[in-house]
């Protein structure tokens, strides 16, 4: 019997970039019924009324580096493919801004500004070999190391394409950095896990590469000695582009502190550098855990924020739960902006996750950040509120039912079921 869902889907789009779901397009565990990759923003467009008309729920779907982010939808019959929405649309080099469609993965994007000795200054920590994609790294507001002197992606999105559940374009923001036009959609699309529509074109406001580099890393026995480190740095006149800290389970704590700018500034920030840490190795290249999540496949990965002043307290804390529950338990991440990752070894029994994460939630709430589970197994995710205590949330849900009233945009991906 043919399929007339399919045949509107295709209809709308290359015929060629629409199939019945295969095996590999589940999206946490749930499986599709269809699958779509539009070629232009109009495309999308096109499909997204076909959805509408047909009542079918929508899930985004990028590289899939963060397919596992979240909770899994509760239904889900499209999955629509960005990987032909790709290249970038203008690059207006003496501005320093760049419009860039949303399915382009960002290495190939830094990749095309290099030549004109510019960046996104954006890093997108990642498992080895992976590729994340602009659109996934606005949807999950994904920022690594340097956001400590560049900004996270709210900071550097100034304008944004969107093709809302019905169907309809929407655009925001413009190529200047200076815009007050319109509703600022890009702050409330950025880290909204695709559940309010898909973003199909960004511009970004760029930076200079630096001539020169350094990273300074050093070992501490323990986390005050490390935190005494890091408020050392922040105290100082370094100025750093990124200062991040990697604590595994039993090996104390490493601070490595990256330096950009000119030869002679760097050489110089080096050297003062290393007299504040007590010495410090100095490299061209970062350490191997730089810029990666901690945890891999199958782990559980936690997000943990504080105040800066509470850094040293989250790594301490986060030692002590691993000894009392007998669980190895890395932590990465940023003490320059207080935000850092955990990892819990795949295996960890649900109710022992379970237990850590309630009490780093409350060390962290002592100290103005929160805890959020960011990838589990299913077990662990049935057993532990994944986002925990959050405000705005009645807010949010408003916003949710203005945008897609009928919850077909990823429905149950994101906090409070949203």
């Amino acid at each position: 019997m043919p399929d007339d869902v399919l045949a509107d889907l295709a209809a709308a789009t290359d015929g060629d970039a629409v199939r019945p779901a295969g095996d590999g397009d589940a999206v946490a565990g749930v499986a599709p019924r269809y699958v779509a990759a539009p070629g232009s923003t109009e495309e999308a467009a096109a499909l997204l009324r076909v959805a509408a008309a047909r009542n079918l729920a929508v899930v985004v779907r990028g590289a899939g580096t963060k397919q596992d982010w979240g909770g899994p939808p509760r239904r889900l019959d499209l999955l629509l493919h960005t990987r032909r929405l790709t290249g970038v649309v203008e690059h207006a080099a003496g501005d320093l801004i760049v419009v860039v469609r949303a399915g382009t993965p960002v290495a190939e994007l830094q990749a095309k500004l290099a030549p004109a000795g510019q960046q996104l200054a954006l890093d997108t920590p990642l498992p080895p070999g992976a590729a994340a994609t602009v659109g996934g790294v606005v949807a999950t507001n994904t920022s690594g190391p340097r956001r400590m002197r560049y900004g996270t992606v709210r900071d550097l999105l100034i304008g944004i394409t969107v093709v809302r559940p019905d169907g309809v374009l929407a655009r925001a923001g413009g190529k200047v950095v200076k815009n007050v036009a319109g509703y600022d959609l890009g702050k409330l699309f950025t880290g909204a896990y695709g559940t309010l529509g898909l973003v199909t074109e960004c511009a970004f406001r760029l930076h200079p590469l630096p001539t020169a580099r350094a990273f300074l890393s050093c070992r501490s026995s323990d986390a005050a000695e490390a935190g005494s480190r890091v408020a050392a740095v922040l105290a100082s006149q370094l100025a750093p582009s990124a200062l991040e800290v990697d604590a595994a389970p039993g090996g104390g704590t490493e601070t490595a502190v990256l330096l950009e700018g000119t030869a002679r500034g760097v050489r110089e920030r080096a050297t003062a550098a290393r007299a504040l840490l007590g010495g410090a190795t100095v490299t061209e290249q970062p350490p191997p855990w730089w810029s990666s999540y901690p945890w891999r496949s199958g782990d559980v990965g936690l997000k943990l924020t504080a105040a800066l002043s509470g850094v040293p307290r989250l790594l301490a804390a986060a030692a002590d739960a691993a000894r009392r529950h007998r669980v190895p338990l890395t932590v990465r991440g940023s003490a320059g902006t207080g935000v850092l990752y955990g990892a819990l070894p795949a295996g960890t029994a649900p109710e022992a996750v379970a237990a850590i994460v309630t009490e780093l939630r409350a060390e962290t709430a002592a100290v103005g950040g929160h805890v959020v589970v960011l990838t589990a197994p299913l077990a662990v995710g049935e057993r532990v509120d994944l986002w925990g205590p959050v405000e705005g949330l009645d807010l949010m849900r408003r916003v949710k039912a203005q945008f897609d009233p009928e919850a077909r945009f990823a429905p149950g991906r994101f906090v409070g079921g949203i």
